[in-house]
């Protein structure tokens, strides 16, 4: 897997799904999976303290550092 380096997210594909950034990694350290929420459109920065720190605002796979 890469991770983005502008969001961080995780993914196998050339170009970010999330941003649509093309500078990707594969050199990144942790993984923190964020889940939907009760609501597939609900921000999950409401319903998570992770989330919410991370600023992160759709659910999915996400890279701690990215280098």
């Amino acid at each position: 897997m890469k991770a983005c380096r502008a969001c961080h997210y995780l993914t196998n594909e050339s170009m970010c799904p999330n941003c649509k950034s093309t500078s990707l990694s594969t050199s990144y350290t942790g993984i923190v999976v964020i889940l939907p929420g009760k609501s597939l459109h609900d921000d999950p920065r409401k319903d998570s303290y992770v989330a919410s720190r991370l600023n992160i605002d759709k659910p999915g796979k996400y890279a701690l550092k990215v280098r």
